[in-house]
């Protein structure tokens, strides 16, 4: 799922580097069931980031889950809670859903897929501008994400057989956008902000993540 709108978001005031108050690691030690460091194949990745997603977000009424096809987002019922659903099992792909959830709105949340509209590939030059455009924060708290869990981030412009240059200035933003979080001068998302709380004191030993972590030439 890639929007083409603006998103209205939910944001917070806190910084990455902002202390994590002991009620908070109370709740994560009871919900750490399984070492990070000792799983070694995506697939137990992932089944570790399903578990632990779940309960970090439980207040939300949300469950990520593995989709068979392409990503899906399923708003809440009266009888089932919402489904951020990622393709095909893939960690990377569970990531930045993530991320579109952690940024859409409350109203948004309530609308199937989020109430974007996606642009499959094969988009033109103006199309895949749009893309990029509303696509540089998802990707760049999709890059802070997976530093945090350790894994390498590769961007992405998702229109194989379209138009639209090599990224090179997405790349730019997107790196612009992560310097800005790391800054003040743009305010994480809420639930983006407790996502990554969570990832660093479980697979990091609550080490926040710095801004020397992410270099522009990663990209590349």
């Amino acid at each position: 799922m890639h929007q083409l709108q603006p998103q209205p978001e939910v944001t917070t005031s806190l910084q990455l580097n902002a202390p994590t108050p002991s009620n908070f690691t109370d709740h994560l030690n009871s919900v750490q069931l399984a070492p990070w460091v000792n799983l070694q194949t995506e697939a137990l990745q992932v089944d570790w980031l399903i578990l632990h997603f779940n309960h970090w977000f439980s207040h939300l009424n949300v469950t990520l889950v593995k989709g068979d096809f392409q990503p899906e987002y399923f708003p809440a019922t009266s009888t089932s809670s919402a489904r951020i659903q990622f393709a095909h099992g893939f960690f990377n792909s569970a990531l930045h859903e993530i991320s579109h959830w952690s940024i859409a709105g409350e109203q948004r949340r309530l609308l199937p897929d989020l109430g974007y509209w996606y642009a499959p590939d094969g988009r033109t030059a103006e199309q895949q501008a749009l893309f990029e455009q509303v696509e540089i924060k998802p990707q760049a708290i999709e890059w802070l994400f997976a530093t945090a869990f350790g894994r390498k981030f590769r961007v992405s412009l998702d229109n194989l057989t379209g138009e639209g240059g090599d990224g090179t200035s997405f790349k730019n933003n997107v790196y612009a956008q992560v310097q800005k979080y790391f800054s003040g001068e743009a305010k994480l998302p809420r639930d983006a902000q407790h996502f990554i709380q969570c990832i660093c004191y479980c697979c990091r030993d609550g080490k926040a993540l710095e801004l020397h972590e992410f270099k522009r030439e990663m990209l590349d």
